[in-house]
């Protein structure tokens, strides 16, 4: 996968309700678990984000290796960021344009300087495999609960994938409590329910990067490795 949101060159014929605000950015290295300080950097410059229901903020991947992103690990690890590394909002339309005010600011994400350069919208993707590296729900539980709550709430909204995968579990801190959350793959979609998938994220904590989908190129293990 692509170090940002997947570039899908049939963005064309896709509703523009919901786009990716897609951020070129210099920044060398980030804090592994970022997510927090980001949204709070973001925060700073879009008093908006916060309260902006449809508003989500991916976190920012470092270079693939083997067969993807591999997040590092250990107290103190680092992302190492190439100039490929972006910062993406997921925005309703009507907060695009007021998300430009982060252009030209240096951000202070957890004390590493986040330099905000030029801005390129995207368009959602009608590929209909999706993945979320993150996903959690407030009744947490162990894999099959989990499943549960994301086939739940999948069909509130008229959807039942193909298949359902998913895979590694990743803490995230806040200042409230660490997210325990896990990866989820969704296949066998139509474009529509894609593009819902897309639209309204799934499960909670929107704004620190949990529950949103990028397009998927094809089914991987996503289970934990063994150490």
């Amino acid at each position: 996968m692509n170090d940002g949101p997947y570039d899908d060159p049939s963005e064309q014929d896709v509703p523009d309700d919901v786009l990716d605000a897609v951020f070129a950015i210099e920044c060398p290295s980030l804090p592994v678990d970022h997510a927090y300080a980001l949204f709070q950097a973001v925060q700073s410059v879009l008093p908006w984000f916060a309260d902006e229901p449809l508003a989500g903020l991916h976190d920012v991947h470092g270079a693939a290796s083997g067969a993807g992103w591999v997040r590092p690990e250990g107290a103190g690890a680092l992302l190492q960021l190439s100039h490929r590394a972006r910062l993406a909002l997921r925005l309703p339309k009507h907060r695009v344009d007021d998300a430009n005010a982060l252009l030209g600011r240096t951000l202070d994400v957890a004390g590493w300087p986040m330099a905000v350069e030029k801005v390129t919208v995207r368009k959602l993707s009608r590929i209909t495999t999706v993945f979320a590296r993150y996903v959690v729900f407030e009744q947490g539980g162990d894999e099959s609960a989990f499943l549960a709550a994301a086939s739940s709430e999948l069909r509130v909204h008229g959807i039942e994938p193909g298949t359902i995968l998913c895979g590694l579990g990743t803490p995230l801190a806040t200042p409230r409590r660490t997210l325990e959350t896990r990866s989820l793959l969704l296949s066998g979609l139509t474009p529509a329910q894609s593009l819902t998938v897309q639209q309204r994220g799934l499960g909670a904590e929107r704004k620190v990067g949990c529950g949103l989908f990028i397009p998927h190129k094809g089914i991987a293990d996503l289970r934990p490795r063994s150490n």
